[in-house]
């Protein structure tokens, strides 16, 4: 991994260093807005200058994406996840994002900001419409604390201020 920059800690100490490696940790379901929404806002976050991980650029091939997934979370001062209509299909979206609210929880100066994509935050946070339709579909074989965990997760995110982009053409 690159070099690790040091950004000031909130404590009252000023001279305590906070460490990271990411400005903004990007979490999206790939294949309903990776070409469109999601690959526009990653270019617009880099290009202001916030490096930026999106799991398809920065994952090597071959490593196990799940403990990536969580480093690279642990080392992101922030993170965004772009909710659409199928994000809740995803049992690994769902995984990501309860380590996202874990480090929310426990982390004091972590920013999550929510953006629901063409979707009613109610729905996320009640799992209802094309969310709920998706979220189903995660549930399959899962354990019943596995899915509890998730609809809490879907419910604090929802909860969270965040932007409501509807009807967005191509992103």
């Amino acid at each position: 991994m690159a070099l690790v920059r040091t950004s000031p800690g909130t404590s009252s100490d000023s001279n305590t260093f906070r460490r990271y490696h990411y400005d903004v940790f990007l979490s999206f379901r790939g294949e309903e807005t990776r070409k469109t929404f999601t690959d526009h806002l990653y270019t617009a976050l880099n290009n202001a200058g916030f490096l930026t991980f999106r799991d398809d650029d920065e994952l090597e091939r071959g490593e196990d994406i799940k403990p990536g997934l969580q480093k690279a979370i642990q080392l992101s001062r922030t993170s965004v996840v772009v909710f659409s209509k199928d994000y809740a299909s995803s049992r690994w979206c769902l995984d990501e994002l309860m380590l996202i609210l874990e480090r929310k929880r426990t982390t004091s100066d972590y920013v999550v900001l929510p953006v629901f994509y063409d979707v009613d935050p109610s729905h996320v946070r009640k799992q209802t419409g094309n969310v709920g339709k998706a979220f189903a579909r995660s549930q399959k074989n899962q354990s019943p604390e596995k899915v509890e965990g998730w609809r809490k997760a879907l419910a604090e995110i929802a909860d969270l201020a965040g932007m409501v982009l509807q009807n967005q053409a191509n992103g």
